[in-house]
């Protein structure tokens, strides 16, 4: 439950509903926290993994049967290569082969810093159909100093030997032409084995900079 002062709280009427000359910019201040009661759930960090002119990021260890769902936030990944995409790949033998089969969708919001062209479109050429390939998760990501990407894939129940591996990502990418392009995919790891290990990459060069930290979503 959030923290109010009792000042605040006298604010507050007898159906909970704040009165009028409640919210002024002083009793605003007055909250000190807030919990998310809707979702009732707190990230615990898990691991993290700092870039250095890496071939690949993998993550071997964590993805069990602790939660029932993990988040991997990614902060400033940013390739050696110009104009190539981050993408990922998932293994059922402790990262001995990243070839998972699977089905996807992605569509993607795309503007440019002259604001001469914007577009939402679906990425047909982005998605997968039962393919063991690498999914892409971060579109035509620039290598300067001031581009890369950034952005969450989430994970659900990866250690179910029952039900296939379903996921969902968004990133944002600063690209090679000025462009900032917010990428979404969905989809699933279509195997009932459990998924114990996850690799990240772009699709040519190395990951030159970047941090990939992996939580597990506690449900209280």
């Amino acid at each position: 439950m959030g923290s109010i002062t009792r000042s605040f709280a006298n604010n507050i009427g007898s159906s909970g509903i704040l009165t009028a000359s409640a919210v002024t910019n002083a009793t605003v201040e007055d909250i000190t926290s807030f919990d998310n009661a809707a979702s009732n759930a707190t990230l615990v960090l898990l691991s993290t993994q700092t870039a250095s002119a890496s071939a690949n990021i993998s993550f071997t260890t964590g993805l069990d049967s602790t939660y029932d769902e993990y988040q991997f936030h990614f902060i400033n990944i940013r390739p050696a290569t110009d104009s190539v995409q981050f993408e990922f790949n998932m293994s059922t033998d402790g990262g001995s082969n990243y070839n998972v089969t699977k089905t996807t969708t992605a569509f993607k919001a795309h503007h440019n810093e002259a604001d001469t062209d914007t577009t939402l479109s679906y990425s047909t050429a982005r998605d997968l159909a039962q393919s063991t390939s690498f999914q892409m998760l971060g579109e035509q990501v620039g290598n300067g100093a001031d581009e890369q990407c950034s952005g969450t894939l989430t994970l659900f129940n990866p250690s179910s030997t029952t039900y296939v591996k379903h996921f969902i990502s968004n990133f944002n990418s600063y690209n090679d032409a000025n462009y900032s392009i917010n990428f979404y995919v969905a989809g699933y790891g279509n195997t009932t084995s459990a998924i114990n290990a996850i690799r990240f990459q772009f699709s040519s060069g190395n990951i030159d900079d970047g941090i990939i930290k992996l939580y597990g979503v506690k449900k209280s």
